[in-house]
């Protein structure tokens, strides 16, 4: 008997402990398609000719092996 209420009171603080442990659950719903982060600053600077023809360059020097 004494044995078993000990086991009780071990689950039982152990519940209450866990218990303390959970965060609350959110969804987040996105449209598909539409990035809505922050600004990536190196799409702007992949705009421009040069910086293709060096990303085209690394691409094919990369690919020439196989």
């Amino acid at each position: 008997m004494k044995a078993s209420r000990a086991i009780l009171s071990a689950c039982t603080a152990a519940a209450v402990l866990m218990a303390g442990c959970h965060e609350p659950m959110s969804v987040t719903v996105y449209e598909p398609g539409q990035y809505k982060g922050a600004a990536d600053p190196l799409l702007k600077a992949h705009a421009t000719a040069e910086s293709k023809q060096a990303l085209q360059a690394r691409f094919a020097t990369g690919q020439s092996d196989r």
